[in-house]
């Protein structure tokens, strides 16, 4: 219900005595306040001690809440009805956090930050009274299903001829070890272009059975049709790829390949070399390739004669796949 003015006058007067930080807080809370109340009335069809043939309820006192937000711990009163429920749209259940927070708690959650320097986080935000850890577990609990979601969904309904492999490790803490992890990642290209992961799993080590079973896993999600796959040539996921993508080309990716070939040139020329090589993967298809090919090579031969058959075997490919965006 909004307020009149002489309530907006007393309310301004209040403020005034308070230091900035109280200010912003309690004009916070009374927002909060004003926007429950008014929900509640139009639920209830008539406002407190209102005589209404609208009214389809009574009140029955309220229940206290409180709210953590960024302008600090908001004390809510809840209206209670004696016949059926209520709980303001505004708020979320089982959750004294607002979205603002809530936000900050699953950020630092993804970067590995510890509870308790998230309960500092917290309350140098503005919130007095901090979270608990047993929170932060509750609210990036609904992180774990997102992701297990994005996980387990069907790859069957787009092709994607193209699949891009790789790997990082990362340090994980695990029954209070800091270790190191593997965490591999594959992205599909459909063929117009467009990227999307299509999964990633974590791992003790880049082996070939680990490499396996995650290859495995997409192509028991629907997987299929894939025409070439690029990666590093580590040889486990190598030979993985052999045996679970059959019928698939491999084509070493861009940035080892280029590595590869820098690294027989002296290092003064490994700039000029590299945006030569560059001006090959720029092409808009096959022909243009070839044509682009032949003239890079005629200038490497007069750098460095040995990188022509590289640049060749990676050539042929890029030639038969035109389409695919790096």
């Amino acid at each position: 219900m909004a307020l009149n003015q002489s309530a907006l006058l007393q309310l301004l007067a209040e403020l005034k005595l308070t230091d900035t930080t109280d200010r912003i807080r309690q004009m916070t809370e009374r927002l909060y306040q004003e926007l429950i109340d008014a929900e509640a009335a139009s639920v209830i069809g008539a406002g407190p001690y209102e005589r209404t043939a609208e009214r389809v309820a009574t009140r029955n006192g309220a229940r206290l809440r409180t709210l953590s937000t960024t302008a600090g711990d908001l004390e809510l009163r809840i209206p209670k009805l004696r016949a059926g429920s209520f709980f303001p749209s505004l708020l979320e259940r089982r959750r004294r956090v607002d979205q603002a927070l809530f936000a900050v708690v699953m950020e630092a959650y993804l970067h590995g930050v510890s509870t308790r320097k998230v309960d500092d986080l917290v309350k140098a935000l503005g919130a007095d009274t901090g979270i608990s850890k047993s929170e932060v577990s509750r609210i990036c609990a609904g992180l774990d299903a997102t992701v297990a979601a994005f996980r387990d969904r069907s790859l069957s309904q787009i092709a994607y001829p193209y699949v891009f492999l790789d790997a990082t490790y990362c340090k994980v803490r695990i029954d209070g070890r800091v270790v190191s992890q593997a965490v591999v990642v594959a992205i599909g290209i459909t063929a117009d272009g467009h990227r999307q992961v299509l999964g990633f799993d974590v791992g003790d080590s880049e082996t070939e059975e680990f490499w396996k079973a995650f290859l495995r896993s997409l192509k028991a999600r629907g997987l299929s049709g894939v025409k070439l796959v690029i990666s590093d040539a580590h040889a486990g996921l190598k030979a993985a790829i052999a045996v679970v993508v059959q019928g698939a080309a491999w084509q070493r990716c861009r940035v080892h390949f280029m590595r590869n070939v820098l690294t027989v040139l002296p290092k003064g020329r490994q700039e000029m070399v590299a945006s030569i090589i560059r001006t090959i993967f720029a092409q808009p298809d096959a022909e243009h390739i070839d044509a682009q090919f032949e003239e890079v090579a005629r200038m490497i031969d007069r750098v460095h004669c040995r990188q022509r058959s590289k640049i060749g075997q990676y050539r042929r490919l890029k030639s038969e796949h035109s389409t695919i965006g790096e």
